[in-house]
């Protein structure tokens, strides 16, 4: 078994540039591959006033990427939209062990809350 070795602390921020990140709770309703990438998926995460498609690198990580489908997760809403393999990403999953080379698991509320939840 692999010895967890704990990474340093990032250097500090500004409490008013942590305060610009808009980090909202959505359920994941649909899960699909994208074509021509072996690593994307794309989410369908409804926020309670809407709806954004949000692109993960997940397709390797999980025998069953459709396994989260329902889930409740934690997101990054307000990161500029990107485009990748041909589709945009309207935001950003926090997810928790990816840094660490760990296999990652979702940032979940410890119990539902409305689509769209501030976190903070």
């Amino acid at each position: 078994m692999k010895v967890f070795q704990i990474s340093a602390v990032k250097p500090l921020v500004p409490f008013d540039v942590l305060e610009k990140i808009d980090v909202r709770v959505g359920t994941i309703e649909c899960v699909e591959a994208v074509k021509g990438s072996d690593k994307l998926v794309k989410l369908v995460v409804d926020f309670g006033d809407r709806k954004r498609n949000i692109l993960v690198g997940m397709r390797q990580e999980r025998d069953n990427p459709k396994e989260i489908e329902g889930r409740q997760a934690l997101f990054v809403v307000n990161v500029e939209p990107r485009k990748m393999m041909g589709q945009v990403s309207e935001g950003m999953v926090f997810d928790i062990g990816y840094a660490d080379g760990m296999v990652p698991v979702l940032a979940v509320p410890e119990k539902p809350v409305p689509n769209g939840t501030r976190v903070g």
